[in-house]
């Protein structure tokens, strides 16, 4: 069998397998986020933490709610990073330098998990378990409740209220995360991957050379890590470490766990707006984009034109030979087309339009499918700005499920969609600004530019996977990228959430014959051909000065 064709074969299991799960864990989540009845233990947690869960919140509060969260969240990692030497576990490692506490504590609290850092030499088993595991749950669980808030927006008629953040990101975490979690982590230590609590050893290589190992609690975090989009490693080399993930199978895996739930959504949301066929058009969105990117990056992997390639059958540079380059490519696509960021694979090493779709699949807002919630509200905001513009067409008030589409919710639509591109473009213009700054690329020309591009696309979209060539530990690295993850995750928020308060401040406009339908074909190719022009417009100059020129080339 031919690489091309296993690889064929390995991504259509994987579509086939997310296809299998998108309705009973659609379905799953529907219930949990409109069942009225509180479990004992959730009724524990809501006395602990002080919330009132029979109260319902307007968006302003639900707002004010998750930034307290996430502050009291950045406090606490950033804490334990500075004191790790004080912690049981710490493996005699010193604290954390503050700047890149700072960026690490931001970067896992946004769900973004950029790691400036080597977690093996870095972190103790503590820090990793109380720290950014547990925050990958909870980052995670954010999003989706921010995606459900909306729909509520879209269900709900005059009315100020989108629900309650503390029992949805309550009932998120219990009900739907550590579940699957705990289920996937068991899977992963059967095929291999570490779970121990082992200091790090010394053992003697075929070489006669010293390598020092460290084991730890891996699996747990491995599972959550990518199902909650997250991609933190617990090794420098994240997903590419077969203490990571150890064979072809848990590679399988592992990309089915990052696709999962954000594919399983649009069925959360047909289910709550009462139209399975509006839940089957927005995940056909999301399969025309992706079928489109995984296409062209395993062609620019497998069929590139230089000369070692083409010698070796495709590009396999920096590509781990348990995966091969059409499973790395295709994890290469899914985790940057979620905001998972996890690798197996150095993209740094892709060909220069390889790695462009990599960039490509994150600056198109990460929306097939996405990250864990973010990607349901990134593609219902691009479907809002498309019967906008469908409306201007026809001369028509625009309507989305019934409800209006006015000056003030495209203001809040636009506002979204405006924010990742600017902290992207400012960002790298800034960074190639400064001498210093430019010294840190291990690659001067077009490569170079494309090494902090990506670096500012993947902060600001909350991905958190890089270009290796780029020396981000710095003072002002950390600090920078630190500034665009969080305006990056929590700016769309408040124009997400706003949205949805306005949405559900409305009464429901009744179906008339000047409506555009949005459940059938040609909404779906409406929807995707918005996305992508809206996407060509805002970076195409950035990437023909980076990628583009170095391909051509």
């Amino acid at each position: 069998m031919s690489a091309s064709l296993a690889g064929l074969l390995f991504t259509a299991s994987i579509v086939l397998a997310c296809a299998l799960a998108y309705r009973p864990l659609g379905d799953h989540m529907y219930r949990v986020f409109t069942g009225m009845r509180h479990s004992r233990v959730e009724r524990g947690i809501y006395r602990l933490i002080g919330a009132r869960p029979d109260i319902e919140q307007t968006w302003g509060g639900y707002v004010r709610s998750i930034l307290a969260f996430s502050m009291v969240s950045v406090l606490l990692l950033y804490g334990l990073q500075r004191l790790q030497n004080r912690l049981m576990l710490s493996l005699g490692f010193e604290p954390v330098v503050a700047h890149q506490a700072w960026n690490t504590a931001i970067s896992y609290v946004t769900n973004t998990d950029w790691q400036s850092y080597s977690g093996e030499s870095t972190m103790g088993h503590l820090v990793q378990m109380a720290g950014l595991a547990v925050q990958n749950f909870l980052s995670a669980a954010v999003g989706i409740c921010v995606a459900i808030a909306l729909v509520r927006g879209f269900v709900r008629t005059k009315t100020g209220h989108l629900g309650n953040f503390w029992v949805d990101l309550v009932r998120c975490v219990l009900r739907i995360l550590l579940p699957i979690a705990f289920v996937a982590a068991i899977v992963l230590v059967i095929g291999g991957t570490v779970q121990n609590f082992h200091e790090p050893f010394t053992v003697h290589t075929l070489t006669g050379g010293r390598q020092t190992l460290t084991g730890g609690p891996v699996a747990g975090q491995e599972a959550i890590k990518e199902l909650g989009t997250n991609g933190g490693g617990f090794y420098n080399a994240n997903s590419a470490h077969p203490f990571e993930n150890p064979a072809t199978w848990t590679n399988w895996l592992e990309i089915f766990l990052l696709l999962v739930i954000a594919v399983s959504m649009p069925r959360t949301f047909g289910a709550m707006i009462g139209s399975d066929k509006q839940g089957y058009a927005i995940v056909a969105v999301m399969a025309i984009l992706a079928l489109i990117s995984v296409t062209l990056i395993s062609y620019f992997q497998i069929a590139h034109h230089g000369t070692v390639p083409t010698a070796v059958g495709s590009a396999t540079e920096g590509v781990e030979t348990r995966f091969g380059v059409p499973n790395s490519a295709t994890f290469a696509d899914a985790t940057t087309l979620t905001s998972t960021g996890a690798v197996n694979s150095a993209h740094d090493s892709y060909t220069s339009l390889g790695g462009m779709m990599t960039m490509a699949n994150m600056m198109l807002g990460e929306i097939a499918p996405g990250g864990t919630g973010s990607g349901l509200y990134g593609i219902l905001i691009l479907a809002v700005i498309t019967v906008f513009v469908a409306g201007l067409m026809v001369g028509r008030t625009p309507e989305y499920l019934g409800k209006k589409i006015g000056s003030r919710e495209i203001k809040f639509a636009s506002m979204y969609f405006l924010i990742t591109p600017a902290c992207v473009l400012v960002g790298t213009a800034v960074a190639m600004a400064l001498p210093g700054e430019r010294a840190a690329m291990l690659n001067r020309g077009p490569h170079g530019l494309s090494e902090v591009l990506y670096a500012f696309t993947s902060a600001s979209n909350n991905n958190g996977s890089a270009f290796a060539g780029l020396g981000a530990n710095t003072a002002w690295y950390d600090t920078a990228l630190g500034l665009a993850m969080a305006f990056g995750r929590f700016l769309p928020m408040i124009f997400v959430l706003a949205l949805a308060g306005s949405l559900a401040g409305q009464g429901r406009v009744p179906t008339s014959g000047g409506t555009l339908p949005t459940h059938r074909p040609q909404f779906v190719g409406m929807v995707a051909g918005v996305t992508v022009i809206l996407v060509a417009l805002t970076f195409l100059p950035a990437l023909a000065l980076g990628p583009l020129a170095e391909g051509i080339r």
